[in-house]
């Protein structure tokens, strides 16, 4: 079982990333389930949500401890960093973040996801990188089957959106591989 939290501010596609874990899970045939939370003005306010994929039944959305935390800002590194269970990971976007994690008992990947997803085309993929990074060194769920739901949640956005989001989980992927 993954229990994985993603958050950051509300714009920067946080929602969006654990709904596209979520939709990957099931299409790989895992038990998931997605639980978001967010203040009342989305856009600048804090963003975070949670997602579970695994082999078996899911009993609770909740996640008081989480295996994996991707982190697209300071603020949500500050609040979070404490509760990933020791021995789990952080992800966290070194274009906005200028310190260093705290914890020596976690594992730390270390993704510059805007400056990727702008060398991309589109500073809005910063949460692309961060996924594509996550799938290729964790593995919970492939990145070719992210890619496959990122077609399935954002189908109808126009070529030129999809084409930028799917290179820039491919550049993630491979920041990582």
């Amino acid at each position: 079982m993954s229990k994985i939290r993603c958050a950051g501010f509300g714009g920067q596609g946080i929602v969006l990333m654990g709904k596209l874990l979520a939709q990957a899970g099931m299409m790989e045939d895992k038990h998931t389930t997605f639980f978001p939370q967010y203040g009342a003005a989305m856009r600048g306010g804090t963003a975070n949500c949670n997602v579970i994929v695994c082999d078996d039944d899911v009993a609770s959305p909740m996640v008081e401890t989480p295996d994996v935390i991707l982190i697209m800002n300071g603020p949500s590194l500050d609040k979070f960093e404490p509760v990933v269970k020791p021995g789990g990971w952080i992800f966290y976007n070194t274009s906005l973040i200028d310190r260093e994690v705290e914890r020596d008992d976690v594992q730390v990947v270390k993704v510059p996801a805007n400056e990727i997803a702008e060398e991309v085309g589109s500073a809005r993929s910063a949460n692309m990188v961060m996924l594509g990074a996550f799938a290729e060194k964790v593995g919970v769920v492939k990145v070719d089957t992210l890619i496959d739901a990122l077609d399935v949640m954002l189908h109808g956005k126009g070529d030129k959106i999809m084409g930028l989001n799917r290179e820039a989980m491919k550049r993630g992927a491979g920041l990582v591989g």
